[in-house]
């Protein structure tokens, strides 16, 4: 098979000829269909998330088809449709584990990172990690329903129930949630790059009732703000914008160092608190949500062995929605 194949950090990713995996006990072996690009794979690339598995072959958001069942897997059938996630496999052991919280896992694995993913022409997974995608989405549209999407709503979730949101940096996970958002019945202040014309017209045809600049404050004060650019200077820049009792949501995986603040910031029960990975009761409820809804998912293709062009469109910023890897 064709992969991408990233040989150490800060380097390209390499067009490879690979042996095609074959599906373990409880995997399955999936023919790629699209797989989208998310900054979680920028992060590991450039090299700042440690320790990846290397060589390696990058990819989280993956949509494609069951090929083969490994032994034991039960789960779907030959010819499914399925989506496989960052979280690869959980002990289903630990503390963290057995109180709901897998996303947490310290012997957890992760799909692109740890274990192989999907910038290839097949792979496999643990069907434990797999989602059905609703019917109504082509394969590229519904990739970033795998990561942008499954992270957006967690950082959703926790940031409660109020009703004016704001989301800084409007990318693939934001131009998902900004429609649940709305659905729910909730404002959206959209917060782009300074001078970003383009983007906030974007989030404006989502629905936002605001779009300006990161380091602007928005027209009246915030319920909550979610936080999905990689930029530390930006909590203390959404405290300031968040109302009393507002919450913080530090939604990526990796961000820059966050810059002393004063206390007053973060006085009045204002809160900051982070998302890490997901667990598949997240993925169950928000397969089940893009289904009703249903989301529109705004992607730019790209073939397989573009995939070093589509990774530098996304870190410059030159990407409205989610670039998305067809094979």
């Amino acid at each position: 098979m064709r992969a991408m194949v990233l040989q150490s950090a800060g380097q390209p990713l390499q067009l490879r000829d690979l042996a095609r995996p074959k599906a373990a006990a409880g995997q399955v072996l999936v023919k790629v269909r699209a797989c989208a690009v998310c900054r979680t794979d920028l992060h590991v690339v450039d090299g700042e998330l440690p320790n990846p598995k290397l060589p390696l072959v990058p990819g989280h958001e993956i949509v494609g088809v069951i090929e083969e069942l490994g032994v034991d897997a039960r789960r779907f059938k030959i010819g499914d449709r399925v989506g496989i996630p960052w979280l690869g496999w959980a002990c289903g052991e630990c503390k963290y584990c057995q109180s709901g919280r897998e996303n947490l896992c310290d012997k957890a694995r992760f799909t692109g990172y740890t274990v192989d993913g999907g910038y290839a022409e097949f792979t496999v997974a643990d069907e434990r990690f797999c989602f059905p995608i609703p019917a109504s989405y082509q394969d590229a549209p519904a990739a970033p329903l795998l990561c942008a999407g499954l992270i957006g709503y967690r950082s959703l979730v926790k940031a409660g129930n109020g009703k004016r949101l704001g989301l800084y940096g409007f990318g693939a996970a934001a131009h998902i949630i900004a429609q649940v958002a709305r659905h729910q019945g909730r404002q959206v202040f959209a917060f782009t790059r300074p001078g970003d014309t383009e983007g906030r017209e974007f989030a404006k045809t989502l629905g936002a009732t605001w779009a300006g600049d990161s380091d602007a404050l928005p027209p009246e004060p915030l319920d909550a703000a979610i936080i999905f650019a990689p930029v530390g200077g930006l909590v203390p820049q959404a405290l300031r914008a968040v109302d009393k009792g507002g919450t913080v949501v530090c939604a990526g995986i990796h961000m820059s160092d966050i810059p002393s603040f004063p206390y007053d910031l973060l006085w009045r029960e204002r809160n900051v608190c982070s998302v890490a990975n997901l667990t598949r009761r997240d993925g169950d409820e928000f397969m089940a949500l893009a289904g009703r809804l249903p989301i529109s998912t705004t992607v730019e293709t790209f073939p397989l062995e573009a995939a070093n062009e589509a990774l530098s469109r996304l870190k410059h910023g030159k990407i409205h929605g989610a670039a998305v890897l067809t094979i």
